[in-house]
C-alpha cells in the first residue's frame, strides 16, 4: 500500500493512478488517512461482493455450513441472558 500526502498526490496524479492499478494508494491530509484510490476492477469486485444477497432457502451449502460453524465472540456472551427465557 502506498501512502501519499494530498499535496504530493495533486502534483503527480497520473503516477498514483498507475500505482493504484496494482495496490491501494492512501491519500493523507494533515497526516491522517483521508481517501483511498483503488483500480476500477477492484472497485467493481468489491461492489459485486457487497451486493451478494440470498433468500434463506437458496443460501449456498458452503455459506450455510460456515454460518453453522461460526461462534459468537466472548464479548457478546451477556446477550445470551437476554434470550434464555424467550418463547415465540
Amino acid at each position: 500500500m502506498i501512502r501519499v500526502s494530498s499535496t504530493e498526490f495533486g502534483k503527480e496524479v497520473g503516477r498514483y493512478q498507475d500505482a493504484a492499478l496494482s495496490q491501494p494508494v492512501v491519500v493523507t491530509r494533515n497526516g491522517r488517512d483521508r481517501t483511498v484510490m483503488i483500480s476500477a476492477e477492484e472497485y467493481q469486485r468489491l461492489k459485486r461482493r457487497d451486493r451478494q444477497v440470498f433468500v434463506a432457502g437458496e443460501l449456498p451449502d458452503e455459506i450455510a455450513e460456515a454460518v453453522g460453524r461460526s461462534e459468537m465472540g466472548a464479548r457478546h456472551a451477556p446477550l445470551d441472558d437476554l434470550i434464555k427465557d424467550w418463547k415465540p
